[in-house]
């Protein structure tokens, strides 16, 4: 029986007694502390909570002496139970009763002994007086005894509208989240449309890259008329007092984007003279942004190039576009169309048809 942590004696016989308490003669499992249990009398270890005056003896008893003390139930503070200690003093025969003060949080001396009062008045011994900001003044009026009514009736209506709240961000949550397949397929709509849009903006960017033989890095934005870059402004700047000063100016040098060119307007100034703002140079603009439309070292097989549209493999991004959309972005291609796309290789260069040993 060692592993259940207890001993059974051998004259044991649980059909006389139940328990073993009942069989050694206990008549509760506490023992003799729990002799008067009938009574409501509990002995327990208590300890003192302040310095005493013993009543019978005059003796003085510190504050953390421990005593067996017969625990009681005296009273209720409201639903708060009040317990009285009853100590037998160990230097001489007399009794005293220390009690629980649930109203201040205390304990307090009820009979058989005297507290010694070790509470020093700072006022009395010639300092200043200690006053509670916290304690209602004498100077102010009582309070009513309607505003705690009307307090009580605030921090209700208060908690009515923060469940009412609490409500709503429930309902709009259960109403975001109830559907799972409903908001996945709204949200897959969206980014449809918006692809679609973005892809058609993309097919029309390359369109007109490949007709004016720009650059693939050109990016083209949506501005305004009225506005104009002013990075554009100070190449202009630059470019016209290069021209006044007689010095050439090389597109090449300069990063100007086609796009953000600004439109220039002529001006005059004081007695009719005219600022010099013409244009950039057309010929080293056309052979900085035109595209090549062969390749004299390329295979004999050439491809022809049209300027109409370009087809969906140049469309960069991952998905396809719809069937309405690609008969009016692509272009149609004829029998004419079809005859005229086999080019002699000759034309296409000075090499490109020719063979070698």
């Amino acid at each position: 029986m060692q592993g259940l942590n207890r001993y059974i004696p051998p004259d044991y016989d649980p059909r006389q007694n139940s328990t073993l308490n009942s069989h050694q003669g206990k008549k509760h499992a506490l023992g003799v502390r729990a002799k008067d249990i009938d009574k409501g009398i509990l002995v327990v270890r208590f300890e003192l909570p302040f310095n005493i005056w013993c009543g019978t003896c005059n003796a003085h008893i510190g504050a953390g002496v421990r005593y067996n003390a017969r625990k009681q139930k005296v009273g209720n503070y409201y639903s708060t139970p009040i317990y009285g200690f009853k100590c037998k003093c160990h230097l001489c025969d007399g009794w005293f009763e220390i009690r629980t003060d649930p109203k201040n949080a205390a304990y307090l001396v009820y009979s058989g002994a005297k507290k010694k009062d070790e509470d020093w008045n700072p006022e009395e011994n010639g300092g200043f007086a200690v006053h509670d900001t916290e304690a209602p003044s004498a100077s102010e009026p009582p309070l009513d005894p309607f505003a705690g009514v009307e307090k009580t009736i605030d921090q209700q209506k208060w908690a009515k509208k923060g469940t009412s709240r609490l409500t709503e961000l429930t309902n709009s949550s259960d109403r975001l989240n109830s559907d799972p397949y409903l908001i996945s397929s709204s949200l897959r709509r969206k980014f449809r449309e918006e692809k679609k849009l973005l892809l058609e903006k993309q097919i029309k960017d390359d369109n007109l890259k490949l007709k004016f033989g720009l650059n693939e890095s050109i990016n083209f934005e949506s501005e305004s008329v009225d506005e104009v870059d002013d990075k554009s402004k100070k190449i202009w700047e630059i470019i016209i007092q290069n021209k006044k000063n007689g010095e050439s100016s090389n597109i090449n040098n300069s990063s100007i984007e086609v796009g953000n060119l600004p439109t220039p307007k002529t001006r005059k100034n004081g007695k009719g003279k005219v600022i010099d703002t013409k244009s950039p140079d057309l010929i080293n603009l056309l052979r900085s942004n035109t595209e090549k439309k062969y390749d004299p070292f390329a295979d004999l097989n050439p491809i022809k190039f049209t300027s109409k549209g370009s087809s969906i493999q140049n469309i960069k991004g991952k998905g396809k576009i719809k069937s309405n959309i690609i008969e009016n972005l692509t272009p149609k291609t004829t029998e004419k169309d079809t005859n005229n796309s086999i080019v002699n290789p000759a034309i296409c260069g000075l090499l490109a048809g020719y063979t070698s040993d």
